[in-house]
């Protein structure tokens, strides 16, 4: 169990005066469960119930008063009630639209009882037989480990405060692009991450992979609201991994029989189950950011070790030297997305791509980052700042002054002059200082 950067958060939710229910939203296997029971150290009463349980279903549905409720609560964990505060988690929360519909009431009539609610298939059911009550819950979301999050669970935790601060020396940049290289490898799966960390036996990860994918295979006939989307999604989950960070077209996907209406619903219903992501493209190089819905999405997948156990690539990580040379460039674009995934706890939180509008043009950056009311433009390349080009076209077109570049290379800031002859400051963020993007951006803006 090792620290996780949500816990922040949730102790800035267990401080806050206006708290409501806390609903934890994330893929199946990311760590929901162990965060709490690490986050619960904090209370001097905790209730761990699961609605996977029967009898534990039964006891939630035969109660309408939460007051009354508790106490019996209390009873099923043999728990003796302490004084001071208390946490209850209740987890598989879809199981029981009757629990779903109490939340409400904790919030009403005992705000002094912190409650937390989770499920591994809680994106599937919601606007399908469950209703979350508005207004009287709020949430977070959780993702697979972030590299800093990473570098703690393998004993490197000096390096993280540096790279958040944005003030790591370059001297160590070979050591922190190796390690980065590894994770990229391993991915952010806990138990993936966990194993390595305690054995540092990368070759034996792939039973991890395997049972996980085999996880996710086997709620299909949960995901699924009929056999034909059934049959999309089992062929998503078996095909769809190579894709990782192409830009993707629904009808016929990968070579597929099946129609763009059913690979698109197929593909949001796993994108609810936050297992993978579609990432749309904006024209505009002005906020608001307005996804273009009717343009085709690059395809994203929760984790990157996911991806090169599915998409059989890990081989690739040990002939290329540079992250950027591995699977064509698409490895760094992979765990760049989930870098930038990482920064926000905010569930709906999209990530975008920026696409010229113009006709005729190919000009498109890779992603692009909203900060301080502003659209940034982001490039995860190699090379010389010329061949840069379609974010030079973007700062070309934007009132903003910053562009920003992943690499392998080292940290830098250049003085760079687009294609008008304008000057911006170019970040080029070595590809293990992602989580910095924030603190530099409100440096250099």
């Amino acid at each position: 169990m090792f620290e996780r950067n949500i816990e922040k958060e949730l102790k800035r939710w267990l401080d806050d005066k206006y708290r409501k229910p806390l609903v934890l939203r994330g893929a199946r296997q990311v760590g929901k469960t162990t965060v709490i029971t690490r986050f619960a150290r904090n209370f001097d009463n905790f209730l761990p119930v699961n609605l996977d349980r029967k009898e534990v279903r039964e006891i939630f549905e035969s109660f309408d008063d939460v007051k009354k409720l508790l106490p019996v609560l209390f009873l099923y964990c043999n728990t003796p009630k302490k004084e001071g505060k208390t946490l209850l988690f209740i987890d598989e929360i879809q199981n029981s639209p009757h629990a779903v519909s109490l939340l409400r009431y904790f919030y009403e009539d005992l705000p002094e009882v912190h409650l937390i609610a989770a499920g591994s298939l809680l994106e599937t059911a919601l606007d399908k037989h469950i209703s979350l009550p508005v207004g009287r819950v709020e949430y977070r979301a959780l993702h697979p480990c972030s590299f800093t999050e990473f570098l703690r669970a393998t004993g490197e935790s000096r390096f993280v405060e540096p790279i958040l601060e944005g003030t790591l020396p370059t001297a160590f940049h070979n050591e922190l692009s190796q390690l980065f290289t590894t994770f990229s490898l391993i991915g952010g799966m806990p138990e993936a991450v966990a194993r390595y960390a305690k054995n540092r036996d990368i070759t034996s990860l792939k039973n991890v992979y395997n049972q996980l994918i085999n996880a996710y295979k086997n709620d299909i006939e949960k995901y699924a609201e009929n056999r034909i989307q059934a049959a999309v999604i089992h062929y998503i989950l078996g095909e769809g991994w190579t894709f990782s960070g192409e830009t993707i077209t629904l009808g016929g996907f990968g070579g597929s029989p099946y129609k763009a209406r059913e690979t698109g619903e197929a593909f949001r219903t796993l994108q609810k189950a936050m297992l993978l992501d579609l990432v749309y493209p904006i024209t505009s190089v002005k906020m608001p950011a307005i996804s273009e819905l009717k343009r085709a999405p690059k395809l994203f997948w929760l984790d990157a070790g996911l991806v090169n156990y599915a998409a059989k690539i890990r081989k690739e990580y040990l002939v290329n030297s540079d992250l950027m040379d591995a699977w064509r460039g698409k490895a760094a674009e992979q765990i760049a997305y989930q870098e930038l995934k990482a920064l926000s706890f905010e569930v709906g939180e999209k990530l975008n791509f920026w696409a010229r509008a113009a006709r005729g043009s190919c000009a498109e950056t890779d992603f692009v980052y909203i900060f301080d009311g502003a659209i940034f433009p982001i490039e995860v390349k190699s090379g010389h700042n010329a061949h840069l080009k379609s974010l030079h076209q973007f700062m070309n077109e934007s009132p903003q002054r910053v562009g920003i570049r992943f690499w392998t290379g080292k940290f830098s800031i250049d003085e760079v002059k687009a294609i008008n002859g304008r000057t911006f400051r170019l970040l080029n963020l070595p590809l293990y200082m992602i989580a910095a993007l924030p603190t530099i951006l409100a440096k250099n803006v």
